[in-house]
């Protein structure tokens, strides 16, 4: 609260004062209703909350330019705890929201409103009707629309060329290798073929694996580009 925040700093100030001026508290008294006004007005607190120190979003290490958005995206652990995301700062999609399950979780905005075009979709992969509503669903999506998404459990069991294709697209190039129960995160913009940063997968291997037949989870996270760019760090 930048009110409670300017009266700590006068309150230190007095503080420091009173160590000079034995006779300060008997001041303090009669002007504290002048304080408490000054404090409140509004050129007092907008010096106040400009030399307020940004707070990372998502958190990440550090606070993005203000053309970037904060995010951070976590893949599903085994068949247990699912997928998390986080977008400018707030947590979109998570277990705990119970607006995950099994499958790819998509979430695409318009990068101009920040509005969620549709709510979060979750997909069983395993069945074939359903790779047929998640490619009418992706090719519905956008050029330029940011796209986010988390893998879940089985991923890859069903997966067709005609939707690896479309994340393609979007600038993965890791997609053709997701198989079954690897996990994968990703996040990229519609319409283009750039290359994302944004994209890590965890191969499931019964050597390697953390959770018996699931890998580890895999999470990204930085800074991504409010415009489409040509390249980027995250």
């Amino acid at each position: 609260d930048v009110q409670e925040k300017a009266r700590h700093i006068l309150g230190e100030l007095i503080s420091t004062y009173y160590i000079i001026t034995p006779e300060l508290p008997r001041l303090t008294q009669f002007y504290l209703p002048q304080l408490n006004s000054f404090i409140s007005g509004s050129t007092f607190l907008s010096a106040i909350s400009a030399t307020t120190t940004p707070e990372p979003k998502c958190s990440l290490s550090r606070v993005c330019p203000p053309d970037h958005f904060a995010l951070r995206i976590s893949s599903g652990a085994a068949d247990v705890v699912g997928p998390k995301i986080c977008f400018d700062g707030k947590i979109i999609m998570s277990h705990v929201l119970n607006n995950v399950g099994p499958g790819l979780n998509i979430e695409h905005f318009n990068f101009l409103t920040l509005i969620t075009i549709e709510k979060t979709q979750s997909f069983w992969s395993v069945v074939d009707n359903q790779m047929l509503y998640i490619l009418a669903y992706l090719k519905e999506i956008k050029p330029g629309m940011i796209v986010l998404v988390a893998s879940f459990d089985y991923v890859a069991t069903k997966m067709t060329k005609e939707i690896t294709e479309v994340f393609v697209g979007m600038g993965s190039t890791l997609i053709k290798s997701v198989k079954h129960r690897d996990n994968w995160v990703f996040a990229g913009r519609a319409g283009t073929e750039n290359r994302s940063v944004f994209e890590k997968h965890a191969v499931n291997d019964e050597k390697t694996n953390i959770y018996e037949r699931w890998p580890e989870m895999v999470e990204v996270g930085g800074c991504l580009p409010r415009t489409q760019t040509d390249g980027h760090k995250p």
